[in-house]
C-alpha cells in the first residue's frame, strides 16, 4: 500500500498561473487554419476560430508566447500591420513555406484580448535589428506623440496595448536559427536590443535566451545580461516510443531546473543583482516522432497517446514543484503543430495533452505544498533507455517514484488540490491518502485521464477514446483511500476542516 501525506503547514512557495502559459507560432496549421481561419463558417468577424476560442479559455492562460520559436529569426513586424490586402507575402525560411503576413501584431493583440491573456512577444534577433525591435516596442506601448505610436493609432488602435513580456530572440545558439551566434556574440547584441527596448519603455519585462539550463551558453547569458533580464527561458522537449523512456523523460527538466536555479543564485551573488530572476520554460511538450525533415516541412502535426499524457502531467507537477523559480511556462504550441487541439476546416478534436493542462489549470491552487509519497520505484534495465532522444540520459536520475505527486492549496489552507501521475504501465497502485492537523471533509472529487492502452489516441472518428471522468473517492476512517489506475493522471480536491 503506497502512502501520500500532505501538510498544509509545509509550503513550498506561491503557485505563479504564468506555468500555465501558452505559445503559437507561425509554422504549419498553428496560426492559418488553427486559431485563424479567415472566410470559414466556424470563424468570427475577425477570422478567429470559434471553436478553438472555446476550447483554449478553460486554460485561462495567462500568457501567450508568439510570433516564435524560429519563424521570428526572419520575421519583421512591419510586414504584419496596415491594411491586410497590402501586406506583402514574405518565402518563410524557417519551415520552409510561404508567410501571407494577413496575422500581425494588432490581430495578436486581439486575440490576447479574445482569451483575457497577457501577449509575450519575442523580437527578432537573427535578421533583425535593433532599431526594429525599438520601433515594435514604441508601436505596442508608446503613450507619445512618435511616429511608431501614431503609427498605431492610425491603424485603429488609439491606446497603447501594454505588452509587459518581450523574448530577446529564440535559440540562438542552434545552427538551425538565422543569424545563430555564439554566447558572447549574442551577450553583446542582446545588451544593445534589451537597453533600446528598456529606454523605449523601462516598465517591460525581458526573457533572456537560454538553452537547457545546464549548458555553458546559460552560464555565459546569464553572467552577461543579469543586470537586464527578468527572466531566462529554457527549452526542452521529451518523448520516445519506449512506455518508460517517455514518461519519465520530463525529469530531465527537474535536472536543467535545479542547474538553472543553482547559476542564476551563483550569478545574483557575485554581480550582485538585486532584482529576482526567474525562470520562463517558454517551449515544452512531448515532441519526438515528427521531427525529419518531411515532418517539418508537413507542419510537425504530432498526434498524442495517453503515456505523452502521463509524461505531460509529469512536466506540471515539476513546474509547481519549482515555484519559487518557474514563473511561466509555455505549452508548445496551441493548435495542430505538437498542440493539444487538431481542426479541420469541418471541426476539431482535443488530443490526450489536452485533459491533463485543462485540469491542472483549472484545479490548481495559490500556494505549493510539500508532499511526501511512499511507493514502488523504477530503475532501468542496463540498455534499457532510449538513448538515441535529445537530451536523454535519465537513468541516472533514478530509481523513479512510480507515483509522481504534486499539491497546493488555497492561501486559507482549506481545500487541496492534488495531483497525482501513476506511471506504472500495468498496476494500479492503491494508496492511502493523509492529511497532517486537518480533517478531510467531503465529497472528494477526482477527476481522471485514463483508457486501457497507454497507447491508445484520439482522434476525429474517436475525438473521447481518452477523456476526464469524474468519481469519488473512498475515506477509510481519517484517510482517503484511491486506486490510481495504471498510465493514467488524477486531480483530486479534497476539502480540509
Amino acid at each position: 500500500m503506497a502512502r501520500i501525506t500532505l501538510d498544509p503547514h509545509r509550503r513550498i512557495g506561491t503557485v505563479d498561473r504564468g506555468i500555465f502559459g501558452g505559445f503559437i507560432e507561425h509554422l504549419g496549421r498553428c496560426i492559418y487554419g488553427g486559431i485563424f481561419e479567415e472566410g470559414s463558417p466556424l470563424s468570427d468577424e475577425r477570422g478567429f476560430r470559434r471553436d478553438v476560442l472555446e476550447a483554449l479559455r478553460p486554460f485561462r492562460m495567462p500568457v501567450l508566447r508568439w510570433p516564435g520559436g524560429n519563424f521570428v529569426s526572419g520575421y519583421h513586424w512591419l510586414d504584419g500591420v496596415g491594411p491586410v490586402e497590402q501586406r506583402p507575402r514574405r518565402i518563410e525560411l524557417a519551415w520552409h513555406g510561404e508567410e501571407p503576413n494577413r496575422f500581425g501584431t494588432d490581430e495578436f493583440i486581439e486575440y490576447c484580448r479574445a482569451l483575457g491573456t497577457d501577449p509575450f512577444i519575442v523580437v527578432n534577433m537573427g535578421s533583425g535589428t535593433m532599431d526594429e525591435a525599438q520601433a515594435w516596442v514604441e508601436y505596442c506601448n508608446g503613450t507619445g506623440d512618435t511616429h511608431w505610436a501614431n503609427l498605431r493609432r492610425k491603424h485603429g488602435h488609439e491606446e497603447p496595448y501594454g505588452v509587459k513580456y518581450w523574448g530577446l530572440g529564440n535559440e540562438m545558439y542552434g545552427k538551425w536559427q538565422i543569424g545563430s551566434l555564439s554566447a558572447e556574440d549574442y551577450v553583446k547584441k542582446a545588451r544593445q536590443f534589451a537597453a533600446m527596448m528598456k529606454w523605449t519603455d523601462p516598465s517591460v519585462r525581458l526573457v533572456s535566451c537560454g538553452q537547457q539550463g545546464w549548458n555553458d551558453w546559460d552560464r555565459i547569458v546569464l553572467e552577461g545580461l543579469a543586470d537586464l533580464v527578468d527572466y531566462h527561458s529554457i527549452h526542452i522537449y521529451t518523448g520516445s516510443d519506449l512506455y518508460y523512456t517517455n514518461v519519465l523523460h520530463p525529469h530531465q527538466a527537474d535536472r536543467a531546473l535545479r542547474i538553472c536555479e543553482a547559476t542564476i543564485e551563483r550569478t545574483r551573488y557575485e554581480k550582485r543583482i538585486d532584482h529576482p530572476i526567474y525562470i520562463a520554460y517558454d517551449e515544452w511538450n512531448v515532441w519526438y516522432r515528427e521531427r525529419s525533415p518531411e515532418a517539418r516541412r508537413a507542419g510537425l502535426e504530432e498526434r498524442y497517446s495517453l503515456a505523452d499524457a502521463v509524461a505531460v502531467a509529469t512536466f506540471l507537477n515539476i513546474f509547481i514543484r519549482h515555484c519559487r523559480s518557474v514563473r511561466m511556462a509555455n505549452l508548445a504550441q496551441m493548435v495542430n503543430v505538437i498542440a493539444p487541439i487538431v481542426t479541420s476546416r469541418q471541426g476539431m478534436f482535443l488530443q490526450t495533452i489536452y485533459h491533463p493542462f485543462r485540469l491542472y489549470a483549472e484545479h490548481t491552487r495559490e500556494v505549493a505544498l510539500d508532499v511526501d509519497v511512499e511507493c514502488d520505484t523504477y530503475a532501468f534495465a542496463p540498455g534499457e533507455e532510449d538513448v538515441s532522444v535529445r537530451p536523454h540520459r535519465i537513468a541516472d536520475l533514478g530509481p523513479f517514484a512510480l507515483l509522481d505527486a504534486a499539491a497546493t492549496c488555497d492561501v486559507e489552507g482549506r481545500e487541496i488540490c492534488l495531483a497525482v501521475v501513476n506511471r506504472d504501465r500495468e498496476r494500479a497502485i492503491a494508496a492511502t491518502i493523509r492529511v497532517l492537523d486537518g480533517t478531510i471533509g467531503s465529497p472528494v472529487r477526482a477527476y481522471e485521464v485514463w483508457g486501457e492502452d497507454p497507447e491508445v489516441t484520439n482522434s476525429f472518428e474517436r475525438p473521447a477514446a481518452v477523456d476526464v471522468r469524474e468519481r469519488q473517492v473512498e475515506r477509510r476512517g481519517a484517510d482517503l483511500g484511491h486506486a490510481f489506475p495504471p498510465h493514467s493522471v488524477t486531480v483530486m480536491r479534497i476539502p480540509v476542516g
